[in-house]
């Protein structure tokens, strides 16, 4: 089925962590060709008319016009698991845009950073639509990950041969971060934000700081990659460390 038999669509795009240019081909048609373009916004921000535009928005305004864009708030700033806030701006969200589908809209699109099926809003956004319209057909076109990015801009390789690569939030405790700089492969810490320091800490714990790379703002004016002990007092939640594995020689682990 397709939006020309009447069923609407639901597209979640990834936009890449930030530089318009890393969107692919497919991305951007996607994204001209729906008839409404949803991007997320802080919830406590979209009552404001100056209110700024977020990451996926800035990206998204290099290959659509503004006018195309529709703002759709969430409560991105929210910790701690599933919040009472979350959950109405989810369900909200989720009836705005069966509301734009009933309006007419057959092809939906929601911008996320990234890509839809990592970490991403998205997933919280198609439940909820498929719950009210049991017949929307979701679909998600992949994005460039910010630990792609960064190590195309480091210079650093994710993985080699056999070596394991391991994907975590640093909001899901210092632990399994450590579980995973004790293993042989390439550890990549999303979201480090105020936990950065625990994580150069276990780092130096297991003598794999002088390797690990930090990006911040990647794709953003003021981005900054440099070694994961620069100064941390101006990192933002979307931070991105990257611990490559240990190499002894080429091929080692092949």
């Amino acid at each position: 089925m397709s939006a020309s038999d009447g069923v609407s669509t639901l597209t979640g795009v990834g936009v890449g962590p930030g530089d318009p240019e890393l969107l692919t081909v497919k991305a951007v048609r996607v994204l001209r060709e729906a008839d409404v373009v949803f991007v997320p916004v802080l919830d406590r921000l979209a009552a404001e008319r100056d209110a700024p535009p977020g990451r996926a928005e800035t990206t998204v305004l290099a290959h659509v016009a503004a006018a195309r864009l529709r703002r759709l708030p969430f409560a991105l700033d929210d910790r701690g698991g599933v919040t009472a806030r979350r959950e109405r701006a989810w369900n909200q969200a989720a009836r705005t845009v069966v509301a734009a589908m009933d309006g007419g809209a057959r092809a939906v699109a929601f911008a996320t950073i990234g890509d839809p099926n990592v970490y991403s809003t998205f997933g919280y956004l198609a439940q909820g639509v498929r719950a009210l319209r049991p017949t929307v057909e979701v679909r998600t076109v992949p994005g460039v990950t910010a630990m792609q990015d960064l190590a195309a801009r480091s210079g650093v390789p994710l993985c080699e041969g056999r070596e394991p690569l391991t994907l975590l939030p640093a909001t899901a405790g210092l632990a399994l971060f450590e579980d995973a700089l004790a293993g042989p492969g390439t550890v990549v810490a999303y979201k480090g934000w105020r936990r950065h320091p625990e994580l150069v800490a276990a780092l130096r714990r297991r003598d794999r700081l002088d390797d690990a790379v930090l990006g911040r703002g990647l794709g953003l004016p003021g981005e900054r990659i440099g070694p994961a002990t620069e100064p941390d007092d101006d990192l933002p939640y979307l931070s991105t460390l990257l611990v490559p594995a240990r190499r002894d020689r080429r091929g080692g682990k092949l």
